[in-house]
């Protein structure tokens, strides 16, 4: 199945080169889109010169930085049009294997096949390499929020290391989604969910940068938040008002 991996990057000029190197070790068959938010390190000339010498690798540059949502919507805007069957979202500081996207693409293009594939760190398998014991609490309790609050049946919806199918990205709303960050993972796993598409999360491990500085910020962390708590009640007043629906039938007097 003709495969895009999405790579994502601002400010990622040491990490870039090992990610497209590990990547295309890892799955010569599948083409990779990096989508450069006009980062000031060069990140975007580093990845045309890797275009330049592979047909596998394609950039898109984009005027500015606009959030990690945005950058994933345009990348699946041009993997759509290009009619990619299977699309990947991949960071690129080296925290998402290369090695366990193998697994995940087999998952994907099996004849069962859900909609969204998910590497997962919560599932039996899964696991974390040199995370600090807050980044791990915020990461299980931000994902326990999410179950509470919005009835998602998967343990790790705020993971960034997925495979979509081409199909599902067509069904859903790509042009409404304002959500960034890990807020933009949660989004468009809760999609997929209320569009009644199927999810199977499958364990990998979760590798802590070695290049550059995080992007986790305080506002990220925020806006998951307010985010979701928002979008979990009116999820749960909707539920309410199906509810007291049937059980007092319109026509009868309350």
């Amino acid at each position: 199945m003709r495969t895009l991996v999405i790579v994502p990057t601002y400010n990622e000029r040491d990490a870039l080169p090992h990610a497209i190197r590990r990547t295309r070790e890892a799955v010569p068959e599948a083409d990779i889109l990096v989508v450069d938010d006009a980062s000031p390190d060069g990140t975007g000339d580093l990845a045309d010169a890797a275009a330049a010498v592979d047909p596998a690798v394609h950039v898109l540059h984009r005027a500015a930085k606009e959030g990690l949502g945005r950058a994933y919507v345009a990348g699946f805007a041009w993997a759509l049009a290009r009619d990619y069957e299977l699309v990947v979202e991949m960071d690129a500081d080296g925290s998402h294997r290369a090695e366990d996207l193998p697994a995940l693409l087999a998952r994907a293009a099996e004849p069962d096949a859900p909609d969204l594939v998910l590497g997962s760190r919560w599932v039996p398998g899964g696991e974390v390499v040199n995370w600090p014991a807050h980044r791990e609490l915020l990461s299980r309790g931000g994902n326990v929020w999410v179950r509470l609050a919005l009835g998602v049946p998967v343990q790790d919806a705020t993971g960034g290391f997925r495979v979509y199918r081409a199909t599902t990205l067509r069904r859903l709303p790509l042009d409404e989604i304002e959500s960034q960050g890990y807020c933009f993972q949660v989004d468009m796993t809760w999609r997929v969910h209320r569009d009644g598409g199927s999810i199977v999360e499958l364990p990998i491990t979760f590798v802590e940068r070695h290049e550059g500085q995080s992007k986790m910020s305080r506002a990220i962390v925020l806006e998951a938040l307010w985010r979701t708590t928002a979008w979990g009640l009116a999820h749960r007043g909707r539920q309410l008002a199906a509810l007291a629906r049937r059980v007092v039938p319109r026509g009868v007097r309350r």
